[in-house]
């Protein structure tokens, strides 16, 4: 079984590789985000951890880009005590379970074995643009909408509970993947894409 570690922490990518490799893993680490993504879509793995809050690419983003190219490949997101309500979200869009740091052997492996017995049982979801009404909707509240877009920003997934949104179309908004959204939707305003940039030029998650 392959796995590739992303992270931007040496320590950890070294503890993952030492505990798998340990269980017979092969498992290939990348410390740069980018890179990290660029392989994943690029070679086959088994499963995959990331970090949720890297320098130039965040976990969430790296989650998204994944699942649109191969939906069923298993993502277990590495997170810190400040980012584990990100982590828990990110269950919620796609990922299949989550760790933290530190974390001991028992808890890695078990995590690795758990998420390649669910990929085996669990259809992926669907990752083309399904609710473009609902989509819309959303990006043109966070237009004119301040509160509601405090609200994107510190509870991400959670404010856009009363939409009716699957985890890609939500993981787009709140990544603000301008591309996927247009080429799915049409052009969309600047109004419509307000939200959309300032998600782009925030802090990473």
């Amino acid at each position: 079984m392959k796995v590739l570690a992303i992270d931007d922490e040496q320590i950890v990518l070294d503890s993952v590789k030492k505990i798998l490799a340990a269980e017979n893993y092969d498992v290939d680490t990348s410390i740069s985000s980018r890179e990290g993504l660029e392989v994943a879509l690029n070679n086959e793995y088994d499963v995959v951890l990331t970090d949720i809050r890297m320098p130039e690419i965040g976990g969430m983003r790296i989650l998204r880009d994944i699942k649109r190219q191969k939906p069923g490949l298993p993502i277990i997101i590495i997170t810190g005590y400040a980012t584990v309500k990100s982590a828990v979200q990110a269950m919620q869009l796609g990922a299949t379970n989550y760790i933290e740091k530190p974390f001991t052997p028992e808890i890695l492996t078990n995590a690795v074995n758990t998420a390649l017995l669910a990929a085996k049982s669990v259809v992926p979801e669907e990752q083309r643009l399904v609710h473009k009404d609902a989509v819309i909707k959303v990006l043109e509240r966070a237009a004119k909408d301040t509160e509601f877009v405090t609200n994107l920003y510190y509870n991400g997934a959670d404010a856009l509970k009363g939409y009716d949104l699957t985890g890609p179309e939500k993981l787009a908004i709140l990544t603000g993947d301008i591309a996927w959204i247009e080429e799915n939707v049409g052009t969309l305003t600047n109004i419509q894409k307000k939200w959309l940039n300032q998600r782009l030029t925030a802090e990473i998650w």
